[in-house]
């Protein structure tokens, strides 16, 4: 896998994958979500290419606090071959050389899968609940 930051050229395929790893829901429109990335920090919004085609995705950003972490997905064909850890490694690295000292992300509570990943690359649980409010409806 080769990783590189995300080029408008990969929104269909990035979109196509976040479709095909259950990533997007009815209310987050994926289109809406790349371009106001593109407004911040688009150099750690990265995707993963095999050959041409992409096959990994994920976001990430900065604030001064923490570093979060967005969309990470490896189409279902590529999985178990440690590009998500790859690529993990890659965005703590990014965010590292920003100084960042932690970073947070959300896991849908039922993603049991995905909860495991997260364990298995060195992340703990934070005992911590997590509200959120749209400010703009999609």
């Amino acid at each position: 896998m080769q990783i590189r930051p995300y080029q408008p050229r990969d929104e269909a395929a990035v979109i196509a994958l976040w479709h095909t790893c259950s990533l997007t829901r009815a209310w987050n429109d994926p289109a809406k979500d790349i371009a106001r990335k593109l407004t911040v920090q688009p150099e750690l919004f990265l995707v993963g290419t095999v050959g041409d085609r992409v096959m990994a995705s994920v976001m990430a950003g900065y604030e001064g606090h923490r570093g979060w972490v967005n969309y990470l997905a490896v189409s279902p064909d590529h999985q178990k071959k440690s590009y998500g850890r790859v690529l993990m490694h890659e965005v703590e690295r990014l965010l590292l050389a920003r100084g960042c000292p932690k970073i947070n992300l959300q896991i849908r509570a039922t993603n049991e899968a995905v909860i495991a990943f997260y364990k298995r690359i060195g992340y703990l649980q934070d005992d911590a609940l997590s509200f959120g409010r749209r400010l703009i409806p999609d």
